[in-house]
């Protein structure tokens, strides 16, 4: 029996009555909240010394399997910073390690695919996710659970054009040229390629919040390469069939891309509770740009972390202003904590956040 036909999946999850009403989950819901709530993508990372002492000889995609690691990396911003939720510590190319794919994750590389997806014969690489292809992730997350408390765990998947463009190419791109040209040149292959990806990562994600993640989030990184037209009918239909399958656990689900200005509003449509928005638009615009019904997260830029505290303060005031009419607000930045970020900015930026929109 494979997570897509498992029963517990037709059932919401039990999440604790704390967990429930902190400002993370509030947010999220669009309900009112007592201070805005704060986490960063990549939170839990090389930014922190106490991670790259716990990582220090273990390859990467080896810290991903391994519980008692993933729930020490997964509990040290929440311990530094003050966060309002933590992020699963993995990758998104896990499931597909899962699964069998023969690949690996270099050393100032990325994901290096041993046999890209070129041919219909190669989608046979990828076959159903099963609960037991990752026990880690279940043993992990029980152990986060219990840490954490009031504190939200928000599990986390690669979306699928994000996945395929990796697989496609055999790495990280650029240009996303074999990719591109299936999309265009075989729409069909391209379209099931997406779509047993879909299956994968909803598989993923449901092994997650069957074992206690109180909310998702689908980061397709690349789809900012695409024009809106392209987005709409070659991979809006995957993004939607991940949300839709895990809809009835009623978690909240949030959508993140980098460079996705223009798709914003149909990144909503795919069927997030929450949109994910980079340093390039402001809150207010991206607000109408994604339509009612829905919460933002963002969105400061990295980089403004590098800056002196005024600097700092300042435009992250800016970024609360553009939230302050919005319907509910997550703050994050735009893209993910850089690896030289000093943490002690970090743990200001979580007090100055909270301070000033303390209610």
């Amino acid at each position: 029996m494979s997570a897509n036909d498992s029963p517990a999946s037709q059932q919401p999850t039990a999440t604790s009555d704390a967990v429930k009403d902190s400002a993370f989950l509030k947010a999220c819901r669009r309900e009112p909240v007592p201070h805005t709530p704060v986490w960063f993508m990549r939170q839990a990372g090389r930014s922190l010394p106490e991670y790259r002492k716990v990582r220090e000889g273990v390859p990467m995609l080896e810290s991903c399997m391994r519980p008692e690691l993933i729930t020490e990396i997964t509990l040290q911003p929440v311990r530094r910073h003050g966060v309002d939720a933590a992020i699963y510590f993995s990758d998104i190319v896990v499931p597909l390690k899962a699964i069998g794919v023969d690949l690996d994750i270099r050393p100032g590389v990325g994901p290096v695919v041993e046999r890209p997806v070129r041919t219909r014969a190669d989608l046979a690489q990828l076959r159903d996710l099963a609960p037991e292809d990752v026990p880690y992730v279940t043993e992990a997350i029980g152990l986060l659970t219990r840490e954490l408390g009031a504190t939200p765990l928000i599990g986390f998947a690669g979306a699928p054009f994000t996945l395929a463009s990796y697989l496609v190419e055999g790495g990280p791109s650029r240009t996303y040229e074999n990719a591109k040209a299936m999309m265009y040149g075989d729409p069909q292959l391209w379209a099931d390629l997406l779509d047993r990806l879909a299956d994968i990562t909803a598989a993923f994600l449901k092994v997650q919040i069957e074992a206690g993640a109180s909310a998702v989030q689908l980061f397709d990184s690349w789809a900012g390469a695409l024009s809106p037209a392209d987005y709409r009918r070659s991979v809006l239909p995957a993004s939607a069939k991940v949300f839709q399958a895990v809809a009835s656990y009623g978690v909240p689900r949030i959508h993140f891309g980098v460079g996705t200005g223009e798709l914003l509003g149909l990144m909503g449509e795919a069927g997030a509770d929450v949109v994910g928005v980079d340093w390039r638009v402001p809150l207010d615009d991206a607000a109408r740009r994604v339509g009612p019904g829905k919460a933002l997260q963002g969105n400061l830029d990295p980089a403004v972390l590098f800056a002196p505290r005024e600097a700092v303060e300042a435009r992250t005031r800016e970024v609360l202003d553009a939230a302050a009419g919005l319907e509910g607000h997550v703050f994050n930045l735009g893209h993910g904590v850089m690896p030289s970020t000093d943490p002690d900015v970090l743990t200001r930026l979580v007090e100055y956040v909270h301070t000033q929109t303390a209610r």
